[in-house]
């Protein structure tokens, strides 16, 4: 009696284990498929978007009404609207070049991943978004000089995820 006992115990615990496997196994090729799908996002929409971010940058004045916006700001009477990208691991443009006294209107997309765009000398963060999230700060450059901007999340900075802000 005491042996059917036991191997009626030892049935349930080898029952709960292969069910405890399979959910891992579940879980992995989940997550496995959601970072596949991720990374696919991310390849299509960077050429649209560097040109897009590369005419605000140019040192003549733009043309184009949605880059360039009135303000009520008594430093500067135009706004120079700059998208940046933000993939694993880098950013899109890797340059961005302003005047000095310029109001900056920065809209930060994340194609993939979890970032964030800090400038520490200027004061410059926008919140920590997910992939497909998109964050705007405003700033005035109001320091001449070459200053880097990067992501603060873990060791993406050190992974090469980070650019230049001249300030002319």
């Amino acid at each position: 009696m005491d042996e059917n006992n036991t191997t009626s115990t030892q049935a349930p615990k080898s029952n709960t284990s292969m069910i405890l496997i399979a959910v891992v196994l579940l879980l992995l090729v989940g997550g496995g498929l959601y970072v596949f799908s991720q990374q696919k996002k991310t390849t299509a929409p960077t050429s649209t978007t560097s040109e897009q971010s590369v005419a605000p940058t140019s040192s003549e004045p733009s043309t184009n009404p949605s880059e360039t916006e009135t303000s009520g700001d008594a430093m500067t009477d135009s706004t120079k609207e700059i998208t940046v990208t933000g993939q694993n691991f880098s950013f899109t443009p890797a340059t961005i070049t302003v005047k000095k006294g310029d109001k900056v209107k920065l809209i930060f997309k994340n194609s993939g991943g979890v970032h964030d765009f800090v400038i520490d000398e200027l004061g410059v963060k926008t919140k920590q978004i997910s992939g497909g999230a998109s964050d705007t700060v405003e700033f005035i450059a109001d320091k001449a000089g070459t200053f880097e901007y990067y992501c603060s999340i873990g060791n993406h900075r050190q992974m090469g995820m980070k650019g230049t802000l001249i300030v002319e």
